[in-house]
């Protein structure tokens, strides 16, 4: 067993600090200014003196990463959990509500959203420089909380919910900053072109610089321009989180893009596209593998080899419907619906997901390696395959396509699928849109897709 599973997991200790690392270390850069640890846990206690005592639960709204880091703090201070909307919509709120009747709502000053929710004015970004004359006291907590609920789309329409004790957010962090510190060391500062409100966010935006030694920037550039003037603006070493989506804008741009390390999810990520990351920026990228339901538990240097290799003491059980994963983390083993051929040495490949596998006209094929095959064609920028839900006069559920591709014609692109797919499995309709319907983590609602088929 290695020592990171008898500090982290079934022996834990039973406290946990809510902030970890030196008080004096740089957690927060804004505008090329840092504020200490010290400073942001000043704040946070204030934030925390605004929560109301019965509210059970804060559901965290804010856009802005600095205010969605003090409200998340402020809720680990006071003991009680954040909870992350499985879509930041009226009616996911009202889902999530349904459970946690008396959760407070939060929201910066000046948000954009229409979500109803509490302002609070502590969570704006030019309060004055909090009383550090006393030595900063970060009060134990029991690590058996619930500290973080996220939540996923459920089949009977209600969000299913996932919940996360600090222990769990102590180990999980533990894994991600020891991958990270195999490349940059301990102290690195993270520039994420992702939002905070989901796992993968919360994970490398949020866990890296509460819980470890890691500090990040407030902002959240998605203009190529402010991604490359907003790393120059950090010190090195620099740790990039962003998507494959985000990432090909990126490398479009042409930009030099300083960093010492890169760290993409969300997607799948091409070799082709890591091995330009690389070329261009000389940083190592390294693709990570969970889910809501896992956190991170994998990772792989996508531009070098095919392979995942599992975190420390993760173990992974292939089985017909899915594989079941044993981590620290996780108090219990958990089910996810991919598909995974696990080598002797204990790495694994990803083949599909279960939901992926299709069947049409008695022939199987998976829509993720169909789509791979897509975005193989010259030209395709972005692709998107979805199974019609009603059979057609033959009986078949056929597929339908979306695809960005400003320079071949839906012709053209039929041509070049019927050398590639079986003729059971071409799209109709093949639709050449201008882009697709992604959200900010480059994933694709799936009734936007078909919105924009009808459309």
């Amino acid at each position: 067993m290695s020592a990171q599973t008898e500090a982290l997991g079934a022996a834990a200790p039973p406290l946990r600090p809510w902030l970890g690392g030196d008080p004096m270390r740089a957690l927060l850069w804004r505008d090329g200014t840092a504020q200490s640890a010290a400073a942001f846990a000043a704040q946070a206690e204030r934030v925390a003196a605004e929560l109301p005592a019965d509210s059970g639960a804060l559901i965290n709204l804010c856009e802005r990463r600095g205010a969605f880091l003090l409200a998340f703090a402020a809720a680990l201070r006071a003991g009680v959990p954040t909870l992350l909307l499985p879509a930041r919509t009226p009616a996911a709120l009202r889902a999530v509500r349904q459970r946690w009747p008396l959760a407070l709502a939060v929201h910066e000053p000046g948000a954009s959203h229409e979500l109803d929710g509490t302002v609070l004015a502590a969570l704006g970004i030019d309060d004055a420089a909090p009383d550090l004359s006393a030595a900063p006291s970060w009060p134990l907590l029991d690590t058996a909380r619930m500290a973080l609920v996220g939540h996923t789309s459920g089949s009977t329409g209600l969000p299913q919910a996932h919940v996360k004790t600090l222990r769990a957010l102590w180990a999980s962090n533990a894994a991600n900053q020891a991958r990270i510190a195999a490349e940059l060391g301990a102290h690195f500062t993270v520039l994420a072109t992702v939002p905070p409100q989901h796992m993968y966010g919360i994970e490398m935006s949020v866990l890296l610089p509460l819980l470890g030694e890691a500090a990040v920037a407030v902002a959240q550039p998605l203009l190529p321009a402010d991604v490359d003037a907003e790393l120059r603006r950090l010190p090195a070493p620099r740790l990039l989180v962003t998507t494959p989506l985000h990432l090909r804008a990126l490398l479009e741009s042409g930009l030099q893009l300083p960093c010492e390390a890169i760290v993409s999810a969300t997607a799948p990520l091409d070799v082709e596209l890591a091995r330009a990351a690389e070329q261009r920026t000389g940083a190592p990228l390294i693709e990570v593998y969970g889910a809501t339901e896992t956190c991170v538990v994998a990772a792989r240097r996508t531009a070098r080899e095919t392979l995942w290799t599992p975190y420390a003491d993760v173990r992974l059980q292939p089985e017909p419907d899915g594989v079941r994963i044993t981590a620290p983390q996780l108090d219990a083993p958990i089910l996810l619906g991919d598909l995974v051929e696990r080598r002797p040495d204990g790495r694994f490949a990803l083949v599909g997901r279960v939901a992926d596998l299709i069947e049409i006209a008695g022939k199987r094929a998976s829509l993720a390696d169909l789509t791979r095959q897509l975005l193989a064609i010259p030209g395709v920028q972005d692709a998107a395959l979805i199974q019609h839900d009603a059979p057609d006069a033959a009986g078949a559920r056929r597929l339908a396509a979306l695809v960005v591709a400003p320079t071949r014609s839906e012709t053209e692109l039929l041509a070049e699928l019927r050398q590639r797919f079986d003729p059971v499995f071409l799209p109709r309709p093949l639709k050449r849109v201008e882009r697709l319907p992604r959200n900010a983590l480059g994933k694709l609602p799936h009734t936007a897709v078909w919105a924009l088929l009808r459309a």
